[in-house]
């Protein structure tokens, strides 16, 4: 189990992750460390997704339940407490993460396992070392610069 600290990426930066990757409606997208729900709840919303998050943390499970619930998007979105590590990603058409450099390079084998071909992995502010971006983008959401790395499995 591989704890990552909890910092919310911001609205903006999300919407760029989802546009990069093209998310289509009814394609499935799993945030990996989901925490309060933001990336799923905009995933569904904006863009028709149907969306799975994964959270170790009970605290954010349920601050995360607690805001698809507000939204009315229980329909559209699954949420699993446990590790990412054990739960089975092949369903994804899209996997959006914001973890750290040494966890997405432990992550790396299970998604090249487990994705379908053509699958997109998305990534706030951490490259996954050895992959190739197909696109990365810069973006400032009004107090620091971000980047986004999209790859194709």
């Amino acid at each position: 189990m591989i704890l990552v600290p909890y910092v919310p990426t911001p609205h903006e930066v999300i919407r760029v992750m989802l546009e990069l990757a093209e998310v289509k409606p009814g394609e499935i997208v799993f945030d990996l460390g989901c925490g309060d729900g933001r990336v799923l709840i905009i995933a569904a919303k904006e863009f028709g997704a149907k969306a799975v998050g994964i959270e170790l943390r009970r605290d954010l499970i349920e601050r995360c339940v607690k805001n698809v619930l507000a939204e009315g998007l229980k329909d559209k979105i699954l949420v699993i407490e446990g590790d990412f590590f054990n739960v089975n990603v092949s369903p994804a058409d899209v996997v959006t993460l914001y973890l750290l450099t040494s966890v997405n390079e432990k992550l790396r084998p299970k998604l090249e396992k487990e994705l379908k071909k053509g699958a997109r992995v998305v990534s706030h502010d951490f490259e996954v070392v050895g992959w190739k971006p197909i696109a990365v983008k810069a973006v400032n959401d009004g107090y620091r610069s971000h980047k986004v790395y999209l790859y194709r499995v």
